[in-house]
């Protein structure tokens, strides 16, 4: 922030401990795969001197080693945390997924961040998801600042790029949104290519050149200093007018000058307060350089320009009650409050769970209480229960090394919570809290699955629980319609993640089934049928004959059955037998298998024996009864419509409108919302959206998002009908 030289002197093969919240930054990098933010951490931390050149920890592995998973996807697939140590100041950086089916994990680490670093690639640009992740931190106020990266692309443009940011996060104040520092070029190559050498530093005004490997200042020529001067003084005016002290831009138009310190002081307040967003440019050290451009200046801007975690608010607390519970923010003697916002298993040491400390202080063999509400939807049940902490934990690489404690304000890998699930509270076990859950994306991509082998069958449900454990965006349900076990997703790689995830962890093999949905049937007219179950084969024998009239009910309306027996044609007892029957042949369905809805069986007459009929006898009899008034009628095949929410982009609406149109939807109407998007409200039937989270990802190239909602039951077309007839046939 202040354009200091500085020579690290390296924090290579050992953990980085923080006894002080004043002494924590909690940051987490946030953009599109693809844009170098795993690339971005690493050089952070050879600057910082977590590894060595070769970007290795001292006992092997490098600091950002990925799992199985993500070397073979080749993309994070996961949250993952890498302290580093600058000035005394731990940094805690929390690298997370750009592709948009693992915002699940970008949003945890957001949850456990205190600012965020906007990772923006100058060869690609900011994508839609980016920009909504910006307008979610704006909301709660979180400081934010942009990191240019790829300036070594042929058509990489700094000065470019920072408009496009100004005019993309700057909303009402592309002001607010400058640069700290000016690339600074070399020589042309024979592409005319002038690589990026260093950067050149707007208040201070000095060069820092790393073309040699390591950061050297220097003063800049005659010839660069109009160009320095126009874009300080942008970036003072800027500064000034987010200053507490009002005089200040008068004093500085009627041609005061500023001193750097009072400069670098309002700006650092600026960005603390999250009314500032600073634009810096970074590239991955080259050959055998120490130091990447521009990461000497990030950790000066995280260390000294991000908030400390006594800034951060304490979310929503309650007690396991329900009464609401003030907790201060980030407070060493309060009561403990932490969140474990990761759940990971590694085949050694178990469940490891990455934990931040709100309250309190987390210390090894504490017993705390374990508490998970308001997930019952996604297969999470309510749980209460006290575990014993395990061993405390900083992750470098592959390696787990030990830290004494935890402090407020901290993030810890805990080993061995054998109960504990991604947004459980851990409080003390004589003071059991709950806090708020995070907001969590919806999973709308239904996975069908089933056990590959017996063996499989044995073990799929322990897996299955395990993997919803560790991922709260995802939903498990066993649906009692279908009989099928849906992992519900948000999009193919998430899918493909998790089948790998119950393969390679939890052993477990399953076969991808095609998902159905729960389709009903219903009497098109007015139909009657007799049923009659008449047996002689020694002894007692078994006799029931009952007479119904169906007909059909308005949407809704389930199964209506009326008694209209006369002259007791059917005993009394044995009335409640027929409805038992007839119910239970709806719930099996009368034509294709599926439970029968929304009709009123009237039992008109029948006949009974004093010896041989029995409750089961006309249970038999009113089933019997259903089927033959079924045969001799048209029969609907019902289809569940969901009511479907989309907002997109003002661009894509058109095309959305459309590919509703195409899936049979019927518009209900739009909304205009604020940043020129539109909300989209269609019914649709359930059976055409299966896919529809990822082709609505490919129609908007990302920038759109929906949500559904069970509607009703309705008829099927006879053509679509028909064809769901014969695969079932097939199947």
């Amino acid at each position: 922030m202040g354009d200091k030289t500085q020579t690290h002197p390296g924090a290579a093969g050992r953990a980085v401990a923080a006894d002080h919240p004043a002494s924590l930054r909690n940051v987490v990098l946030v953009g599109h795969s693809g844009s170098g933010k795993t690339t971005l951490v690493e050089a952070l931390a050879l600057t910082a001197g977590a590894v060595n050149r070769a970007g290795r920890v001292e006992d092997g592995g490098t600091v950002s080693d990925h799992d199985e998973i993500e070397h073979r996807q080749q993309r994070s697939v996961q949250l993952s945390l890498v302290p580093l140590e600058w000035d005394g100041i731990k940094v805690n950086v929390l690298d997370t997924p750009g592709y948009a089916d693992f915002v699940g994990e970008l949003r945890a680490g957001l949850r456990a961040a205190d600012a965020a670093l906007f990772v923006v690639s100058a060869s690609d640009g900011v994508d839609g998801s980016t920009r909504m992740v910006w307008e979610e931190c704006a909301a709660v106020g979180m400081p934010r600042a942009i990191v240019v990266t790829h300036l070594e692309a042929a058509r990489a443009d700094f000065e470019e790029m920072t408009r496009v940011c100004a005019e993309t996060f700057g909303g009402d104040d592309p002001d607010a949104v400058l640069p700290l520092y000016l690339p600074l070029h070399g020589p042309q190559g024979p592409d005319g290519h002038a690589p990026v050498t260093g950067l050149v530093g707007l208040l201070s005004q000095k060069l820092f050149d790393y073309s040699s490997g390591e950061r050297k200042e220097s003063e800049p020529g005659p010839e660069q200093l109009p160009d320095i001067t126009q874009a300080r003084n942008r970036l003072i005016e800027g500064i000034i007018a987010e200053s507490e002290d009002e005089t200040l831009m008068d004093r500085y138009l009627g041609g005061e000058q500023v001193e750097v310190k009072t400069l670098v002081e309002d700006l650092e307040r600026a960005v603390a307060r999250g009314t500032f967003f600073p634009v810096l440019a970074a590239a991955p050290a080259a050959g055998g350089a120490r130091q990447g451009i521009g990461t000497v200046e990030l950790l000066e801007l995280i260390t000294r320009g991000f908030p400390t975690p006594f800034e951060h608010p304490t979310p929503g607390v309650t007690t396991i009650d329900g009464a609401p519970r003030e907790i201060k923010p980030c407070d060493v003697d309060g009561p403990l409050v932490a969140e474990v916002v990761k759940t990971s298993s590694d085949p050694y040491v178990g469940r490891i769970s990455l934990v931040r400390v709100f309250s309190g202080v987390l210390r090894p063999d504490q017993t705390v209480h374990v508490s998970g509400h308001g997930m019952t939807d996604r297969g999470h049940e309510d749980h209460d229960v006290d575990e014993r902490v395990g061993a405390l934990s900083m992750p470098f690489g592959k390696q787990q090394r030990p830290v004494p404690q935890a402090v407020a304000g901290d993030l810890v890998c805990v080993a061995k919570l054998t109960r504990a699930e991604t947004g459980d509270t851990l409080s003390a076990k004589d003071d059991p809290l709950v806090m708020e859950p995070w907001r969590m994306p919806d999973p709308l991509l239904p996975l069908a699955i089933q056990a590959h082998s017996k063996a499989d069958e044995d073990k799929l449900s322990q897996g299955l629980s395990r993997l919803v454990a560790e991922d709260p965006t995802m939903r498990l349900e066993q649906n009692q319609d279908t009989h099928q076990v849906v992992l519900w997703c948000l999009g193919e790689a998430h899918a493909d993640v998790a089948l790998e995830r119950l393969r390679t962890r939890y052993g477990v093999q399953v076969d991808v089934v095609p998902h159905r949905v729960s389709l009903r049937e219903t009497f098109a007219h007015r139909s009657a049928g007799r049923g009659r179950h008449v047996k002689q084969s020694g002894g007692h024998g078994q006799y029931a004959i009952c007479e119904i009239e169906v007909e059909p009910l308005p949407g809704g309306s389930g199964i209506e059955f009326v008694d209209k027996v006369v002259g007791g044609a059917v005993p009394r007892q044995f009335i409640p037998s027929v409805e038992k029957g007839v119910r239970a042949q709806a719930a099996k369905g009368v034509a294709s298998g599926h439970p029968l809805i929304d009709v009123r069986v009237t039992l008109l007459d029948g006949k009974a024996h004093s010896v041989d009929s029995s409750d089961a006898a006309f249970q038999t009899a009113g089933a019997l009864a259903l089927r033959e008034a079924a045969a001799d009628a048209r029969i609907h095949l019902l289809e569940p419509v969901a009511e479907v929410s989309v907002l997109v982009g003002d661009d894509y609406v058109g095309a959305v409108m459309s590919d509703l149109s195409g899936r049979r939807g019927r518009v209900l109407g739009t909304e205009q919302t604020a940043g020129g998007r539109t909300v989209i409200r269609a019914e649709v039937p359930e059976i055409e959206i299966g896919r529809y989270a990822v082709d609505l990802r490919s129609l908007s190239h990302g920038t759109a998002r929906f949500d559904r909602r069970y509607v009703r039951h309705e008829p099927m077309p006879a053509q679509v009908a028909e064809r769901v007839r014969e695969q079932a046939r097939d199947s």
